[in-house]
């Protein structure tokens, strides 16, 4: 039995990439090259690894065993690679980088153009996805880095890239609009939208003793923008999502504040990819920033064209709210 790197390669490339055309394209060769590259490993081991029908293309029982192996053999190639590489001090290769929509949006932009500087032969790949998506694939050794979002124990290494602080998102002429700080309880009013971050958004509500109710589930970011311009509703988001408003909508911080932080980490249960350890470097300057570098939070004071009806809690009343303090729910 051979099986050689390139095949494991195209096994993997076509579970991530979801197809074979798309693992061409990753892997620089063409759709037939990929499929007669999977047959001759399969040929090789002496049995499909890849189910092919009109869905995405899944491993088969077989392969789903095969798939850790690979991967470790790859990322063990990738690190052989790599080190030699190093041998004149200066880090090269490609890194695999897992991030949440937000982040991508926000702050992957200003990083990547960091690293580009500071580490001019490495190359940083991105996967978006969401938080439990990013989790397993880093475990997984689909990716070699992530940002995750308050990870309850990162291994040594991890840097934490930026604390990021939740507020309202409201149309323009809300009559919240224009105000410094806005609470949960103060947008009952109002239908109130959901698109993820449901742990902090429920803890938001916990937390002024109202209810957590959405009127509209809604999977993109920029959707949920839209429908709010439009008049639809409020919503809670994180303050990254800034980078998607638009005019006609305005983020207003919230009370008490809540923040998440964003880690970037390699897998806790396996040895870093060399590479990967080096990008992860470049960012510890920036670590524990109280804001997105990039978009610092400043309070919205936007006149509205609505009758302001809402009374108004003192502004020296906002409280820091930790969601991983001890006793929390």
């Amino acid at each position: 039995m051979n099986i050689n790197l390139a095949q494991l390669r195209a096994f993997t490339a076509v579970l991530d990439a979801g197809g074979f055309g798309a693992a061409g394209e990753q892997l620089g060769i063409s759709q037939s090259g990929v499929s007669h590259t999977v047959a001759a490993m399969e040929r090789e081991l002496g049995g499909p690894v890849l189910v092919r029908d009109r869905g995405l293309p899944r491993p088969t029982a077989f392969g789903e065993r095969l798939l850790p192996h690979a991967r470790s053999a790859l990322a063990a190639a990738d690190a052989i690679n790599n080190l030699a590489a190093q041998r004149d001090g200066l880090p090269s290769g490609t890194v695999r980088l897992g991030a949440p929509p937000t982040v991508c949006q926000a702050l992957l932009p200003d990083l990547l153009t960091r690293w580009r500087q500071e580490l001019p032969r490495v190359s940083v790949t991105v996967f978006e996805g969401q938080d439990d998506e990013i989790t397993d694939w880093l475990e997984a050794g689909t990716l070699d880095l992530a940002v995750l979002v308050d990870p309850s124990a990162p291994p040594a290494g991890s840097v934490r890239v930026a604390a990021d602080a939740y507020g309202a998102l409201l149309p323009a002429d809300h009559p919240l609009a224009g105000e410094q700080v806005v609470a949960a309880d103060e947008l009952q009013d109002d239908a109130f939208l959901f698109c993820g971050c449901e742990r902090y958004i429920r803890e938001a509500h916990r937390r002024v003793g109202v209810p957590f109710r959405p009127t509209h589930r809604v999977r993109e970011l920029a959707t949920l923008v839209a429908m709010v311009r439009s008049g639809v509703g409020v919503s809670i988001v994180p303050g990254l999502a800034r980078a998607l408003l638009t005019p006609g909508t305005v983020f207003v911080p919230l009370r008490p504040r809540l923040t998440r932080a964003l880690v970037l980490t390699g897998p806790a249960a396996r040895p870093w990819h060399p590479t990967a350890a080096a990008v992860v470097q470049a960012c510890a300057p920036i670590g524990g920033c109280e804001e997105s570098p990039a978009n610092p939070v400043r309070p919205r004071n936007v006149p509205s064209r609505r009758a302001k009806t809402s009374s108004r809690r003192p502004t020296a009343d906002i409280s820091s709210v930790d969601i991983n303090a001890p006793g929390r729910r």
